[in-house]
């Protein structure tokens, strides 16, 4: 969703700034479109840098002999850091 948010930024930034030739007395549209295009690229970096942030686990492993049974047992346990 981020990093489609910050292409629409970017193209609607574009389009005001290069494209748009009316001249409204209140707003300056070029001004808008390359805020809107500083913010659609800074999206599409903090997407980006989200998508490749690894997610981090710890694996746990058990063994031992129950004294009851006397049988071994081995157990694996996984955590994410999400989990956390």
């Amino acid at each position: 969703m981020s990093l489609g948010g910050g292409i629409f930024l970017f193209v609607v930034g574009a389009i005001l700034a290069f494209a748009i030739t009316v001249s409204p007395s209140w707003i300056d549209l070029q001004v808008m479109g390359y805020i809107l295009m500083g913010a659609g690229v800074l999206i599409i970096i903090l997407g980006i840098i989200l998508l490749v942030r690894k997610r981090r686990s710890t694996v746990t492993t058990r063994e031992g002999i129950d004294p009851a049974t006397g049988l071994r047992y081995n157990t694996t346990e996984r955590r994410d850091d999400a989990d956390i």
